[in-house]
């Protein structure tokens, strides 16, 4: 049976924890505003939307293909949280701008060079989506779609916040660092339950 609440807690947190989408919105807004980030922003939508999709056609693909690559990707994607988990606690309350593209292209773009979303469909699809919807491929192209959607809304948020985020997340760093990696830890062990 389907684990929405494991796996809706995998895919928030892992799409709320800095990256490249993240900074680059946050920046883009603090520096612009609001409004005129927002190309950028559809731009990492569309281009998610992409990559979730040819990553889901994939994962489907060798999970039919080689059924017993389930357990090495998820043990992959449970060391990948928490190598994930480790970073976060360990991590600064600096955070790190990148002031390149600001457009539609430079979010479309990114997608495909950004490593974060690439391991975040693959230990959806392998961890929580294809154990329960292989070969469905309605099903398959929805969660595909939701996790763009999830991580479109999180790249949102952090623009919405701009610097107001940045202040509230370097003041609070050491909690919300913490809570971030105990939820990363709980997902990687429920992989397995």
């Amino acid at each position: 049976m389907f684990s929405w609440i494991s796996f809706l807690s995998y895919a928030v947190i892992t799409a709320v924890t800095p990256g490249p989408n993240n900074i680059m919105s946050m920046s883009n807004a603090g520096r612009l505003g609001f409004r005129k980030s927002l190309p950028f922003n559809f731009g990492i939508w569309t281009g998610f939307s992409a990559v979730m999709i040819l990553c889901t056609l994939f994962c489907s693909g060798l999970s039919q293909t080689i059924p017993k690559i389930k357990l090495p990707m998820l043990i992959a994607g449970a060391l990948y949280m928490l190598h994930l988990a480790w970073k976060i606690v360990r991590s600064s309350s600096v955070i790190e701008e990148d002031h390149s593209g600001t457009g539609f292209l430079s979010g479309l773009m990114l997608q495909f060079v950004n490593p974060k979303i690439y391991i975040y469909c693959i230990v959806s699809m392998e961890a929580y989506i294809l154990p329960s919807y292989q070969g469905q491929w309605d099903a398959l192209i929805f969660f595909a779609l939701l996790l763009a959607l999830i991580g479109f809304l999180s790249t949102v948020c952090w623009a919405a916040f701009g610097s107001v985020f940045r202040l509230l997340f370097s003041r609070y760093a050491r909690i919300t660092n913490t809570v971030m990696a105990l939820l990363l830890v709980y997902c990687a062990v429920s992989l397995f339950l």
